[in-house]
């Protein structure tokens, strides 16, 4: 089995350069994608911040974190990439912006290379089927933050190879992550089981079961979860969470994965949570206060 040596990031938003900080971090020269230098920059500093918070708390060596940054390097240009082991998309969820990439990719890297997609709801055989390497794909599926959390959703489609899977797996071993088995159907393991769980904390609330606070202290303190459904779905982004449910509804047609009406209102109305500064809390104040929601 071939040893993954050079690792190619294609975005370097939230997830991408939390992917990018993991593989240099455990010892991969690892070259980031970005459309344009600044969203490189951006990806970059933010890299370095997190690496920063690391040694500042002792869980990182000064000397590391700068070997660390010095296996980064950026780049505007796709070909750059030619040289990868194997290429991990981290952009938005959109197919035909993966797919526009995947083709231009699959020209351009060698014969061994393997594909990963980090998606969290589409299917990993609607992109290996664009490419001639449909042997060779695999989705590795990280969650945020990545330097932190330690599962990656390994996903084998009906067009894997034992070989890429085995390949594939190791790669999210040596990244010192826990790596799972998941089958391709759109959500895998954690996402066809939490986003029922997060609509349907939505719909209780659109219901009058409880207040925003209570809901949220309920499965806190009820259910041990580090935080609440209302206060998670802020930290995810509303409308990300708005297109998984609508692609998993795409997929499975069952009333669980219907993205409620509360929810698209206030996607609608811009209130994507945390990132945009108001979604079920408002962020404008410290600490955060409920949102007003007409309800």
């Amino acid at each position: 089995m071939t040893e993954i040596k050079t690792v190619g990031i294609l975005g370097c938003g939230l997830m991408g350069s939390g992917i990018a900080q993991a593989a240099a971090q455990s010892g991969h020269k690892t070259i980031v994608r970005e459309v344009n230098d600044a969203l490189n920059e951006r990806g970059k500093a933010g890299i370095t911040k997190s690496l920063d918070k690391f040694v500042e708390k002792g869980k990182l060596a000064a000397a590391d974190r700068d070997a660390t940054l010095a296996r980064l390097s950026f780049t505007t240009k796709i070909a750059d990439l030619k040289t990868c082991d194997i290429v991990i998309e981290a952009v938005t969820e959109d197919l035909d912006t993966k797919n526009t990439m995947f083709k231009e990719l699959d020209g351009i890297v060698g014969p061994e290379t393997i594909f990963a997609s980090n998606t969290s709801s589409l299917t990993i055989a609607a992109m290996a089927g664009v490419t001639k390497r449909p042997d060779k794909f695999v989705g590795l599926h990280f969650f945020n933050p990545v330097p932190l959390m330690k599962l990656v959703e390994v996903v084998r489609t009906v067009t894997t190879s034992k070989g890429t899977f085995d390949r594939a797996f190791a790669f999210a071993r040596a990244l010192g992550k826990e790596p799972i088995t998941a089958k391709d159907n759109s959500g895998f393991v954690v996402n066809l089981l939490l986003v029922p769980y997060l609509l349907g904390a939505i719909r209780a609330l659109e219901h009058g079961v409880g207040s925003v606070e209570d809901i949220d202290k309920a499965m806190v303190l009820g259910c041990g979860h580090p935080m609440g459904p209302l206060t998670l779905l802020d930290f995810v982004g509303l409308d990300t969470t708005y297109k998984i449910a609508e692609i998993m509804f795409d997929e499975y047609r069952e009333a669980q994965y219907a993205p409620p009406p509360l929810l698209k209102r206030m996607v609608l109305s811009g209130m994507f949570g945390k990132k945009s500064g108001k979604g079920f809390y408002d962020y404008s104040s410290n600490p955060p206060t409920v949102s007003a929601l007409g309800l």
